[in-house]
């Protein structure tokens, strides 16, 4: 099935503007969001493994948001190391809902990548205390315990409905944070031979993931365009 092409369009945040880019197919089922890398060291919403999330779930039948932090591109706001960030992801959600007029029971998936996965469990947190948990949570590259550049992540708990997946070769979050951080939760962790934090030439094999583990849960998936 043929996309929509790909929208960039300013919202309103809590703190002024936030920038998105929003990929849709023909039909939608549903809403996902799609967090990008740490804005302090380069991460925007073009980032590639973002972009690949975004796609993916398009393809499943998701509109597909990818925000741009605040600071970043024409986003507004001040960095605040995932707290004001949580509330302009739930502005986002809120602002999507009311514009496609969906309803609490809609699907919502939450994909995170590095920081955006750290904002996203927290995003999940929120939503499943105000009683519309996330159908489904994706992180991959999962900011947990000490990452490189001296900065340390209380990472959230997550749930049964949730696909993590990391590089056996990362060197930015050390495979052994993530282990550390899922295994009390005995949350599964899908380990990708050879690949780094970016995933650098490795994006099929997380596209290719995410869609055997949608079809696993009953997840159409549509045609890839």
């Amino acid at each position: 099935m043929k996309a929509l092409p790909t929208e960039t369009l300013l919202i309103d945040g809590p703190d002024g503007t936030i920038e998105l880019l929003v990929d849709a197919p023909q039909q939608a089922r549903g809403v996902a969001l799609v967090c990008h890398p740490h804005p302090l060291f380069g991460g925007a919403n073009t980032n590639k493994v973002a972009h690949t999330l975004a796609r993916t779930l398009r393809d499943l039948g998701y509109i597909a948001l990818r925000p741009n932090f605040r600071g970043v591109g024409r986003s507004e706001g001040a960095h605040d190391n995932g707290g004001a960030e949580t509330a302009d992801m739930r502005a986002v959600l809120d602002w999507a809902r009311a514009n496609w007029e969906l309803d609490d029971s809609s699907p919502v998936v939450l994909a995170g990548f590095s920081f955006g996965a750290f904002v996203q469990t927290r995003v999940a947190r929120r939503l499943a205390e105000a009683g519309h948990p996330a159908s489904w949570l994706i992180l991959v590259g999962t900011a947990a315990g000490f990452v490189e550049g001296a900065r340390q992540y209380d990472t959230e708990a997550v749930g049964p409905d949730t696909l993590v997946i990391h590089g056996s070769k990362d060197e930015t979050v050390r495979l052994e944070n993530v282990l550390a951080w899922a295994e009390p939760l005995e949350v599964p962790v899908i380990v990708v031979p050879g690949a780094d934090h970016f995933f650098h030439g490795r994006l099929h094999v997380l596209r290719d993931i995410i869609n055997r583990a949608a079809c696993e849960c009953g997840e159409p998936e549509e045609g890839h365009t």
